[in-house]
């Protein structure tokens, strides 16, 4: 089994190429009203670019907003970075509102609830400051340029067919218990991680072969607010105690977790019904934050999702270039992300999933972490 889920992480490993502005992937024209510059450098000289991530709380946005910040100085850039409290969603609309007044030509946005910038964002349109929608899709605002973010479908999908694989679905009678932890519910991404997750696991569940004892299988019952460790260990407490689930009592197969915060939370749940790594469940995550990372090594959870985040922050720094040079900018979806005011020209970076198998491969030997990072 362990060189199967093996050969499923490398097969999914894709090498992405960082298309030249205009080159080697579907582009579309920037906004007209972007003001066209000589050169890359001459682009970047004395423009400033905000940058305004959700929350300083979670290890994945301060990598985020890093990365971003120093590829955007390495090119030349001047970068207004903001963090937004602990997602609070104010200050993230009054911080883009000294963006916009301050001076910034493009802004790059991860937003906390997707559907509350609209108003603010009018601001940058009527300003003709072009919006590069980071991570999370922006929705019901037309102010939205372009999309930069990884296959979140393909990431739920990989979460599923882990599970499918580590259970042997389609050879063994089962049934299996599963209980599905998904994300904060104003997050456009949770549609993606767990539609694609439930579209391998649904038809399991539906003939039987996976039972989800909880009944609890909708978006809305799954979900998780702010992606809160906190909140998912709560939540999956109540599971053990209602469902009896225990290491000598009701077995529990499998935890879907869309995100390794959340895996987080159940696995200190599980721990703390008296599970170890001989007999815990099968628990998948996303981001390969330091803790979930740490705790696969530990054998308490199996799988988390690599994005990395050095490859985003280089991709949207190239629709940046490209944006303020008034050339065409490089997407490789133009079908999918519809934010309710039309679809946004998206580009879609690769995730790959991480075990213990290839983590070092991965994260260790790509300079992403140093082996004293996983201690």
């Amino acid at each position: 089994m362990k060189k199967k889920l093996l050969s499923l992480a490398l097969a999914a490993m894709m090498t992405l190429s960082l298309a030249a502005c205009g080159g080697g992937a579907t582009s579309t024209p920037a906004a007209s009203s972007t003001p066209a510059a000589s050169s890359g450098a001459a682009a970047a000289t004395g423009v400033k670019v905000g940058v305004s991530m959700p929350t300083q709380s979670l290890q994945r946005w301060n990598q985020d907003g890093s990365n971003m910040e120093a590829e955007l100085k390495a090119a030349g850039y001047e970068v207004d970075l903001q963090y937004a409290g602990d997602n609070d969603i104010p200050t993230q609309v009054n911080q883009l509102e000294n963006m916009i007044t301050g001076g910034c030509k493009v802004l790059v946005v991860a937003a906390i609830d997707g559907g509350s910038l609209t108003e603010v964002l009018k601001t940058a349109k009527d300003a003709n400051i072009p919006v590069i929608s980071y991570d999370r899709l922006i929705m019901n605002s037309d102010a939205v340029s372009y999309y930069a973010t990884f296959d979140n479908y393909k990431v739920g999908q990989f979460q599923g067919n882990y599970i499918k694989d580590a259970l042997d679905l389609d050879n063994q009678a089962g049934p299996f218990n599963i209980e599905l932890v998904t994300g904060a519910p104003d997050d456009n991404n949770v549609n993606f991680f767990f539609g694609g997750a439930m579209d391998v696991l649904q038809p399991y569940i539906d003939s039987g072969k996976l039972v989800v004892p909880s009944g609890q299988t909708s978006k809305a019952q799954c979900a998780t607010p702010n992606w809160s460790t906190e909140e998912s260990q709560k939540r999956m407490e109540n599971l053990i105690t209602s469902n009896g689930y225990g290491p000598s009592a009701t077995k529990l197969d499998a935890v879907l977790c869309s995100n390794d915060s959340t895996a987080n939370g159940v696995t200190n749940a599980l721990l703390g019904a008296g599970y170890t790594a001989d007999n815990m469940p099968i628990v998948t995550g996303q981001d390969c934050d330091k803790p979930s990372v740490k705790n696969m090594l530990a054998g308490t959870q199996s799988m988390s999702i690599f994005k990395d985040t050095r490859t985003l922050a280089s991709q949207v720094v190239e629709m940046v270039d490209c944006i303020l040079q008034g050339k065409e900018v490089p997407v490789n979806d133009t079908k999918t992300y519809d934010n309710g005011t039309g679809v946004i020209p998206s580009f879609l970076c690769d995730p790959v999933i991480c075990t213990q198998d290839n983590y070092k491969e991965l994260l260790i030997d790509s300079g992403y972490y140093a082996e004293a990072d996983l201690a």
